[in-house]
């Protein structure tokens, strides 16, 4: 039987993306659910062999404003706790941390944006997921907030001098960065913070193409990362 992956969505412009397409590729059939657009997710991950929560614009505790988040992190309070294998992102990389009793704030070190090298901590170098990436492995950010103090049983994975940059809680894996993200997507995400004055067309023209170059490098390292966590769904199943 295939692995059946509960995708929750939080924004039309992050969607699965590259991750959808390579758990496809290996056999998961996703179930994708759109918060955003009045889809109400399951109260229990019943029938479902995998967990993917995906990134967003609004920050870890706006549950006044988005009445999704309370059930998304009573989800991945119930992942870890059945041990379900999940892979949370960006946004759901700090719902993890906080439904685990962890801190998100703003970045000391201001955004992180553009391709940045993945910098592996000990624990990550002996990880089943992240031991596979190549030494040089880069991937996108496009982030204000992290996770400033991980959940008790937590282990860092990444970090940068922002923060916690990927964790491990049980058979949880979070990310802060964006392993699903295509240049197309990344380009809507950049041409929104340009409209607000927030960067520059000139040094957004010049981190997309840093993107764009490194494209085959960086499908490289994220493919068997994303189908790596499809084979263990599919042995959890």
């Amino acid at each position: 039987m295939p692995a059946t992956v509960l995708i929750l969505q939080h924004t039309d412009v992050c969607p699965p993306a590259r991750v959808g397409r390579w758990l496809a590729e290996a056999g998961c059939t996703l179930r994708v659910v759109r918060c955003d657009l009045g889809e109400i997710p399951p109260r229990t991950l019943a029938g479902v062999d995998g967990l993917v929560v995906l990134g967003g614009a609004m920050g870890a505790y706006d549950d006044a404003a988005f009445g999704w988040l309370p059930s998304t992190k009573e989800l991945l309070r119930q992942a870890v706790g059945s041990g379900l294998p999940s892979l949370a992102i960006c946004l759901g990389h700090q719902l993890l941390a906080v439904a685990h009793g962890g801190l998100v704030a703003r970045s000391p070190v201001g955004p992180q944006l553009g391709l940045l090298l993945v910098e592996l901590t000990p624990a990550g170098r002996v990880d089943p997921l992240f031991s596979a990436l190549p030494a040089d492995a880069k991937v996108v950010h496009w982030n204000n907030d992290m996770v400033t103090r991980l959940p008790a049983g937590a282990a860092a994975l990444s970090n940068t001098a922002g923060g916690v940059q990927a964790f491990r809680l049980a058979n949880a894996w979070a990310v802060q960065f964006h392993p699903e993200v295509d240049v197309e997507t990344l380009r809507r995400w950049a041409d929104a913070d340009v409209r607000d004055g927030l960067l520059e067309q000139t040094e957004v023209d010049r981190r997309l193409d840093d993107v764009a170059a490194a494209d085959d490098c960086v499908i490289a390292s994220w493919r068997p990362f994303t189908i790596g966590f499809a084979r263990l769904m599919q042995e959890s199943g």
